[in-house]
């Protein structure tokens, strides 16, 4: 009996299984010859923005003020009177050289020039007294000619010995060696006891100033003609707050703390690599950047106050190199358009030419459409802000940074 009631109601079972499944299979199938629907793109209305134009320049630090100490006489060096690395002051002594050879020729020369004005009381007193009796023609006007001849001889030696004088403390002002810069010094190549000679080809030690520091940076001739060119057709701006302005990063990225100013560009052209010299000048209180380190150093040329920023991500290449973009129609349709690329700012290229301020620019789905085809478009939002430079339709939410 109760294999009976299984065979009964097995049939049973089967014909609603069927009947279960019929009508999804049926609504699965498609007419036949439908279209598929239009693929789905998200977009980026474009809009413009104020946009910085700024470039990343390669470079080294050099020294703002670099003195080689050398000695200026011959003698015995008696003392140093520094640390080696440490910061000295201008006018600091670093040397002493032994005084007593100059010192006393220094004495000599004050002595002779004792000697040569103890002479000329008497030689103007016999000169006076012949002129007198020259006159009455009591002396010959040989003995007057003498006499003014002596004299003369022994003013000369007076200046004479004076001049001597003067060198003699030239020599011995030069025993002691001052430190001609602020700065810190290097080491030293000489230990006391040691005999120097004067302007010896090897310094004593160098000094070098540190803050402020030089930063010695190329730019390609070609982008300065470039930028020069648009400026004068008033198509960028260079406001004087941020003229010759300029920040600077580290050798590990790290932007450094303290902004510089651009000191001047060079007036040639270096023929090897086509670029121009920049010199910068950065404080360095803290002695941060050191001579020969590698940086980067951002100058800001001049600002674009209509500026249109196309996110990165919506820029492909055509098989001619071509940079080209998606750019949505008001009749739902996708046009092609090739750009004119002036510079990366951000995430986002600065466009110059291609696509113009209220475009809608592909930014996802660009694998499944084609120039001419119709899509289904919808702002970008990826559950994040748009991409920079990119204001979003009706309903999308706003980008953040576009332009900074």
């Amino acid at each position: 009996m109760r294999v009976e009631s299984i065979r009964n109601v097995w049939p049973v079972a089967v014909a609603l299984a069927t009947l279960a499944l019929a009508p999804a299979g049926c609504a699965r199938e498609q007419p036949a010859g439908a279209a598929p629907p239009p693929p789905e793109v998200a977009y980026v209305e474009l809009v413009p923005s104020r946009v910085p134009l700024t470039a990343e320049l390669p470079g080294r630090t050099s020294p703002y003020l670099v003195a080689e100490v050398r000695p200026q006489v011959n003698g015995l060096l008696r003392r140093r009177a520094f640390e080696e690395g440490s910061d000295v002051r201008a006018g600091a002594l670093l040397y002493e050289i032994d005084p007593a050879p100059y010192q006393a020729v220094y004495n000599q020369a004050q002595a002779a020039l004792g000697v040569a004005e103890a002479n000329l009381p008497a030689l103007r007193t016999r000169t006076a007294r012949l002129k007198e009796l020259v006159a009455i023609d009591a002396a010959g006007q040989q003995d007057l000619d003498d006499a003014n001849a002596a004299l003369a001889q022994a003013e000369a030696n007076v200046v004479s010995a004076r001049a001597a004088i003067e060198a003699a403390r030239v020599n011995l002002s030069y025993t002691p060696l001052r430190a001609p810069i602020s700065g810190r010094t290097g080491k030293s190549s000489i230990t006391p006891g040691a005999l120097v000679t004067a302007y010896q080809p090897i310094p004593l030690t160098t000094i070098t100033q540190l803050d402020p520091i030089y930063v010695d940076v190329t730019q390609s001739s070609a982008e300065l003609l470039m930028l020069r060119r648009r400026l004068a057709n008033g198509q960028l701006e260079r406001p004087e707050s941020q003229k010759n302005r300029v920040q600077l990063l580290l050798e590990d990225g790290t932007p450094y703390a303290h902004k510089g100013t651009l000191r001047f560009r060079d007036v040639t052209v270096d023929p090897t690599t086509g670029s121009i010299s920049l010199r910068l000048v950065f404080p360095n209180p803290d002695h941060v950047l050191l001579p020969g380190m590698f940086v980067r150093a951002v100058v800001e040329d001049a600002v674009d106050e209509q500026g249109l920023l196309v996110p990165q991500q919506a820029v492909t290449r055509d098989p001619k190199g071509q940079a080209v973009a998606h750019v949505v129609k008001a009749d739902g349709s996708v046009e092609q358009r090739v750009l004119t690329i002036d510079r990366g700012v951000g995430q986002s290229w600065l466009v110059t030419a291609g696509v113009s301020a209220g475009d809608r620019v592909v930014v996802e789905g660009m694998q499944s459409i084609r120039p001419g085809s119709p899509v289904r478009a919808v702002p970008f939002t990826a559950g994040a802000p748009a991409p920079q430079g990119a204001a979003p339709a009706q309903g999308s939410p706003s980008p953040t940074g576009a332009g900074k």
